[in-house]
């Protein structure tokens, strides 16, 4: 099935922009090596805030840098079921 109103321009642009930034992950708020690679689980993604699935956008403003094994178990949800580091539950 092809996803309507995705980009991999835009895509990659928005990589771009959090790979300059490094910021920690937005999920586990743990830091984030960004010169992992594709499947680590530690490597860095981007997670569209709202999925795409829950009528998203695939704007920056809805998207974060995550860890790939943060964002994988958040799925589609609002909020990952991971405990961050300051000690709150998201």
């Amino acid at each position: 099935m092809v996803q309507e109103g995705r980009s991999s321009a835009l895509r990659k642009k928005h990589r771009a922009h959090f790979a300059r930034s490094k910021p920690s992950c937005h999920i586990c708020g743990g830091p984030i090596d960004y010169s992992l690679k594709w499947p680590d689980p530690m490597c860095f993604v981007v997670d569209h805030l709202v999925a795409i699935a829950n009528g998203g956008s695939d704007q920056l403003s809805n998207k974060a840098a995550s860890h790939n094994h943060c964002n994988s178990k958040k799925r589609a949800r609002v909020y990952a079921p991971i405990i961050r580091r300051s000690g709150t539950l998201e």
